[in-house]
């Protein structure tokens, strides 16, 4: 991660972005602004960035679909725009591979507050991921690859993970047997506190088991344990 975070901001309307461009620079960081995937693709290609805050709504590819492509081709953490009240366009943010989502119109110390706790989140994640760098771990039926992103299942299919997915299951691999809270990993994931009807662990956990239970109605790997939370129920064997 840079010294400075450098944040590439993209919505279609130029006065958002440009007035988070000059509030995240106030507030000590870089901003790099593009009106549309293209123009995000572009930046991307020539500039490293350390977060992407993306507007839903765009026109040409929408910001949904930029997300779910960035996930798979490369490891940048995602803040997600949404109209206020589009519950389904935050869920499928973070379907897609969304670390976190800011309903519009926001107040932009919220926006500076989230950004933060993604950031923290992912020097923490780094740190953590670095215990198991080089390495693969056995569970269940899978082997994960840690430094590809990638699960191998028993017929040798490959399975990749988004940012997210990502995410999420070093906590759980970090923490196996454990039975961890929605609020737990949410604060390990996004650095913030879950409102009263905060979903989004519950999404997330959702999204990871189709990748890796067999059966997503019977999971076998990540239990749910009523009234606690969620827990990686297999034992892990790091492979050399």
């Amino acid at each position: 991660m840079s010294v400075v975070p450098h944040i590439l901001v993209v919505d279609d309307h130029k006065e958002i972005r440009e007035s988070v461009k000059r509030f995240l620079e106030r507030s000590g960081m870089r901003a790099t602004c593009a009106k549309d995937a293209r123009e995000a693709d572009e930046r991307l290609s020539t500039g490293h960035f350390d977060l992407l805050v993306l507007d839903v709504m765009m026109p040409g590819e929408s910001g949904l679909s930029l997300c779910r492509r960035l996930s798979v081709e490369r490891d940048l953490p995602i803040l997600m725009l949404t109209a206020l009240g589009e519950e389904t366009d935050r869920i499928t943010g973070l379907e897609t591979g969304a670390d976190d989502y800011l309903a519009k119109p926001f107040n932009p110390r919220e926006l500076l507050a989230r950004i933060k706790a993604i950031l923290r989140r992912s020097r923490q994640m780094e740190k953590h991921a670095g215990d198991f760098a080089g390495k693969r771990i056995r569970f269940g039926h899978l082997v994960f690859d840690v430094d590809k992103h990638v699960l191998v299942d028993e017929a040798n299919n490959e399975i990749r993970l988004t940012s997210s997915d990502f995410k999420l299951l070093i906590i759980l691999l970090k923490r196996t047997r454990l039975v961890l809270s929605r609020e737990q990993l949410l604060e390990f994931t996004a650095g913030r506190s879950a409102g009263p009807l905060d979903r989004t662990i519950d999404n997330q956990i959702s999204r990871l088991r189709r990748k890796i239970e067999v059966d997503v109605l019977r999971p076998k790997i990540i239990k749910t344990v009523r009234n606690e939370g969620y827990c990686l129920a297999v034992n892990i064997e790091v492979l050399e």
